[in-house]
């Protein structure tokens, strides 16, 4: 890896377009390095996870308003009768999740509904440094233009592999080493030119198309954190569907001659010094060397719950502690639970969060994603966590619950915070210490470093688990012989050619989207 210095420039010192962040990550974009095997096979897995929540998902409320948006954005007709193929199976236009392979519409707007339901159960992967991610939205954006560009392109999974290989690995750059929330602005910034940068490798885009494309995601993705603070809304499932949307139309406009404001991170008015650290900071942003392969997604990791990241590891030892002190469960035992953890964890989900919103039973699902205290509470009684069940209005509101849950507060633990930040692999951990003070006097304490899915965990997501996953998840909304099919193509990715593309989604039972009736909007 080399290190990009960055830092805020005055424009008379008219920086240069080649020592520009913009123009480094698309240089990146660019190389035509080879995707690893281990890294093919870790994209094949996060392909699958993704259709899995997305299968999961299909009959929410924001999944179906995406959808439906993106179903009033056909392609023309004009377009789709030019092709050799038949109409019915078109190779123009993207699929959208739950829909028939048929139906194809315009790929910055499949982006659009298939980000939303990728990202609606917070439930696919993540990496947590600096910044936090999931990089896994990349995955939707890139998928639609494969599949859009594939007869245009001659693309194939190969190609594919490779643009979310790029996707992910810029995310994952961006994040380790530029801070986002600590300025109130949304993890998505690093999103939209991640995807744009994912879908110039896919097309094999020359870097100066792929820089102009960075530069207008960058700038249209920048917006603030309020959407993960207080009454968490809906729009916390589209901030990155949107990202994904506008590096779609970023590279769009940057393959038809149109540029960007530039410098846009180190401009005298641009990101860094307005949004980020100020006029006075400097940051040094890891990419991969001419030649050296993309391997960021391995530094990555999966959700085996659907809750906030941060709660994976506090769930796996609630379910450790409900199992070994089940006395714990009862409130009439309990008289406090401190959780001692991360900065991160304590502030943004934990109470030092000062939001009341965070121990409210009437709260938003969004928002009881984002309560170490509820989700830690509720794994403490269940033994357990359910993406469906652990989220009803009765389960929040059930009196035993909120009694416990208003016992449990969190603290910031500098050690823990150490290692939340620490760049060795083997001693970084999202976890930290519990004491629960009971009636008795006596205390039980425990303590977890990772998720019992993460790679150093105590049983690590292999392939066997995605696909259980996705079993699970997609049992009530596919047929079984449309669970096998997927999982079939999936699996092959790699080796997919520009037509079977197209097969890279799913199509819900015979009737289920219409149980849910589309809401009216503009088109």
């Amino acid at each position: 890896m080399k290190l990009h210095t960055v830092r805020v420039h005055r424009s008379e010192e008219n920086l240069a377009r080649q020592n520009q962040l913009a123009w480094a990550i698309a240089e990146v974009a660019a190389d035509p390095v080879e995707v690893t095997d281990d890294v093919a096979e870790m994209v094949v897995n996060r392909v699958i996870d993704n259709a899995a929540v997305a299968a999961a998902s299909l009959t929410r409320r924001p999944v179906v308003s995406a959808r439906a948006q993106a179903l009033a954005h056909p392609l023309p007709r004009k377009e789709l009768e030019e092709l050799t193929e038949t109409v019915e199976h078109p190779q123009d236009g993207s699929t959208v999740f739950g829909e028939k392979p048929s139906t194809r519409v315009s790929p910055e707007w499949a982006a659009w509904a298939n980000g939303v339901a990728v990202r609606e159960l917070d439930y696919h992967d993540t990496f947590l440094a600096a910044e936090y991610s999931h990089p896994g939205d990349n995955i939707p954006p890139v998928t639609a233009v494969a599949q859009h560009a594939a007869r245009r392109f001659a693309l194939t999974g190969r190609d594919l592999v490779r643009g979310i290989a790029t996707g992910y690995e810029i995310q994952i750059d961006l994040a380790t080493a530029i801070s986002l929330h600590a300025h109130k602005i949304d993890h998505v910034a690093h999103l939209g030119p991640s995807a744009a940068a994912g879908i110039g490798t896919l097309l094999g885009l020359p870097t100066d198309v792929i820089f102009q494309a960075i530069g207008q995601a960058l700038h249209t993705t920048t917006a603030t954190r309020q959407s993960r603070k207080g009454e968490i809304s809906s729009w916390k499932a589209h901030a990155p569907a949107f990202a994904g949307k506008m590096a779609v139309e970023a590279i769009d406009r940057a393959m038809r001659g149109e540029t960007s404001p530039t410098p846009i991170y180190e401009g005298e008015d641009g990101v860094i010094a307005w949004l980020l650290d100020g006029p006075d900071a400097s940051y040094d942003v890891p990419l991969p060397g001419p030649g050296e392969a993309k391997r960021a997604i391995l530094d990555s990791y999966t959700k085996e719950h659907s809750a906030e990241y941060q709660a994976q590891a506090w769930i796996d030892l609630a379910r450790k502690l409900h199992r070994e002190h089940p006395e714990v469960a009862d409130p009439a035992n309990v008289e406090s639970i401190r959780i001692h953890t991360s900065h991160h964890t304590h502030f943004v989900i934990g109470s030092g969060a000062n939001d009341p919103q965070k121990y409210d039973p009437t709260a938003s699902r969004e928002t009881l994603d984002h309560s170490i205290p509820y989700i830690f509470t509720v794994a403490l009684q269940d033994g357990g966590w359910h993406h469906v069940e652990s989220y009803l209005p009765e389960r929040a509101g059930r009196p035993d619950t909120v009694e416990l849950w208003r016992k449990v507060t969190t603290t910031e633990d500098p050690e823990w915070t150490r290692r939340y930040h620490s760049i060795d692999p083997a001693e970084k951990a999202f976890g930290g210490r519990v004491e629960i003070r009971l009636s008795d006097g006596s205390v039980v304490v425990d303590e977890i470093a990772v998720a019992d899915a993460h790679p150093l965990g105590a049983r690590p997501f292999a392939r066997a688990d995605y696909v259980d996953k996705f079993r699970m998840l997609a049992a009530d909304a596919l047929e079984p012989a449309e669970i096998d099919r997927f999982l079939g193509l999936a699996q092959r990715l790699p080796d997919l050619t520009a037509e079977e593309l197209g097969g890279l989604t799913i199509t819900a039972k015979p009737g289920l989207l219409a149980t849910i009736p589309a809401p009216k909007g503009l088109f």
